[in-house]
């Protein structure tokens, strides 16, 4: 007997954060918490929103954090983390911890003699004590965010040296994947430092690579408007996902792995259903590209929510429509 599953998902607009960065133009990053959404632009700070209240209050300005603007800005997954990465068009990573009081301070930077495009994407490990890098020369780097030793690099993986436009840690710890501007993707083991996979197929530059929640799938998605799937064990593709008219520019998938949020340069938001490999909403966020999309963790008792930014410096929150 066919299960029958509904083949599409309602979400409503909840709240538009507009003008969200007034020195800026486009809103590069949002990174979700359990409580909060912080969000990166081409200005110099980072805003902290509260989404447990319903108008998204701005509650924290991180004034002057990376004085030339903000290309990414990451969180880590685990409630009890507290942390946080931004990295700048300066060539600095900043890390920030959040304090008792729900306040975020600066933790620590890492330079290690960088140069601007020395670090350009960013992930964090799940419980905040890693943090993973990629550069304008193909060199992967992953961090250890240990302030007492002064945030040591700890792993320097070689690629070919084509610009890694984004990178991803999986939850479990366990691989690094990079995305790159000729189209590589490699999957690295953080364990023993050596290269699992380099993934073939999607030709054109990578810029988003996303390791699912139980680390066994990698989407990956760029210039070729196709969102690729990997099982990472193996290295084989797995699935295709078709449907964005521009570059894909953002992957983030839900907690639970069962859906994958993507947003494009042409200004539209998906959301795709695993199991059946299909796109089950379309939602447009203006007419400029989507830098930014992500899911907000599960709220027990909350429908699922998820946080759009891009070029139009709006920041917008959905919502499940409750079936």
């Amino acid at each position: 007997m066919p299960i029958d599953t509904p083949q599409s998902k309602q979400y409503l607009t909840l709240h538009t954060v507009d003008q969200a960065h007034p020195k800026a133009s486009d809103v590069f990053a949002v990174a979700p918490t359990a409580t909060q959404l912080l969000s990166a632009s081409g200005a110099s700070s980072i805003n902290v929103y509260d989404t447990t209240q319903p108008e998204f209050p701005l509650v924290q300005t991180l004034d002057r954090a990376h004085p030339l603007g903000i290309h990414h800005l990451v969180t880590a997954k685990e409630t009890t983390a507290r942390r946080a990465a931004s990295a700048g068009f300066e060539g600095k990573v900043k890390i920030w911890s959040q304090g008792e009081d729900g306040l975020w301070s600066e933790d620590g930077e890492i330079v290690d003699q960088n140069k601007p495009g020395d670090i350009w994407a960013i992930a964090l490990s799940a419980d905040g004590q890693y943090l993973a890098s990629s550069s304008i020369n193909g060199k992967i780097n992953v961090w250890s965010l240990d302030k007492a030793q002064g945030f040591p690099r700890i792993r320097e993986y070689e690629t070919k040296g084509s610009f890694g436009l984004c990178v991803s840690l999986s939850p479990n710890g366990s691989f690094t994947a990079s995305g790159h501007e000729n189209g590589s993707i490699y999957v690295f083991n953080n364990d023993t430092g050596r290269l699992v996979h380099s993934l073939a197929g999607l030709v054109h530059p990578v810029r988003s690579v996303a390791f699912s929640p139980a680390s066994k799938l990698l989407a990956a998605g760029g210039d070729a408007r196709v969102i690729a799937l990997y099982d990472v064990t193996s290295g084989e593709q797995v699935a295709n996902f078709i449907g964005h008219g521009g570059w894909v520019l953002t992957l983030d998938w839900s907690d639970t792995g069962e859906y994958l949020l993507s947003g494009s340069h042409d200004s539209k938001a998906k959301v795709w259903r695993i199991e059946t490999r299909t796109c089950v909403a379309t939602h447009s966020h203006g007419d400029k590209p989507l830098w930014t999309a992500k899911w907000l963790p599960k709220a027990p008792s909350k429908s699922e929510m998820f946080a759009l930014g891009g070029g139009n410096n709006s920041i917008s929150f959905y919502r499940e429509a409750a079936g």
